[in-house]
């Protein structure tokens, strides 16, 4: 198979590529056929920050088949960088697309994340929505299951075991995209693909901004508003992220 050709944008120190929503789509169906355990991240505005002083991080993102924008300020950003961004592609979104996509093409997924419950429910409304959807296992880790070697590898067997073609990753970041990379090499899968909170909102124990807010990129103040303590140190750094597109757009000018 030919190898297929990236156009990408360099924000800080992270590049993404440069795909609207449905040429994300059709290019991680494509990486989940090639059954290598290829990873997907989704970078936000808060990964670029971090990326300025986490160098495994950096090394993470680097090393993904596909880099997408999950956030507006990416976007934004890239008006200003020479390379335009079409639009965002959160993992909230992909996730219930590349199941109703696995559904067409008879794809199985498996759910790796959430809070107790909540992918088992998720599962059950993915289900429902996508008939035919194979959802072939759910897993919900404990609270510091990344330190405890013995449990991740019962978690790769669990996974193994049935060969997903998807697999979604709902822990966190950057918990889930450290626990990838230390864990792929030793997974027999189709794709694995950072999700964050998009378990929640499928299963509906999390209540996802409106509609509108989604389009014009204020959906982060619908998240502060419902956890500012969680996120208002997150949302912070948005200050630090126009700090580095400023600087970035100085050079190059």
């Amino acid at each position: 198979m030919a190898k297929t050709v990236r156009t990408t944008l360099t924000i800080g120190r992270l590049a993404v590529d440069v795909l609207d929503f449905s040429g994300a789509v059709r290019r991680i169906v494509d990486l989940a056929r090639e059954h290598r355990a290829a990873y997907v991240v989704t970078p936000n505005a808060d990964h670029v920050v971090r990326a300025q002083t986490d160098a495994e991080f950096v090394a993470i993102a680097q090393g993904a088949d596909l880099s997408v924008a999950d956030g507006m300020p990416l976007v934004w950003a890239s008006r200003f960088l020479g390379q335009r961004l079409p639009q965002r592609v959160t993992g909230a979104d992909l996730l219930p697309a590349i199941c109703a996509e696995a559904a067409k093409q008879r794809m199985t997924v498996y759910l790796f994340g959430g809070l107790p419950g909540e992918a088992e429910l998720a599962s059950q409304r993915l289900e429902a929505s996508c008939p035919g959807l194979l959802v072939v296992g759910c897993y919900c880790p404990p609270f510091g299951f990344e330190h405890n070697q013995e449990l991740c590898q019962q978690i790769v067997s669990q996974i193994n075991a049935v060969h997903p073609d998807f697999v979604f990753v709902g822990v966190g970041s950057p918990k889930q995209e450290l626990w990838i990379a230390r864990w792929r090499s030793e997974l027999r899968c189709g794709v694995l693909l950072g999700v964050g909170i998009a378990i929640a909102f499928v299963a509906g124990t999390v209540r996802r901004a409106p509609r509108w807010m989604q389009v014009t990129g204020t959906e982060w103040l619908f998240r502060l508003v419902s956890e500012p303590r969680r996120l208002l140190r997150r949302y912070l750094h948005d200050v630090t992220f126009v700090a580095i597109v400023w600087r970035q757009m100085r050079r190059k000018h």
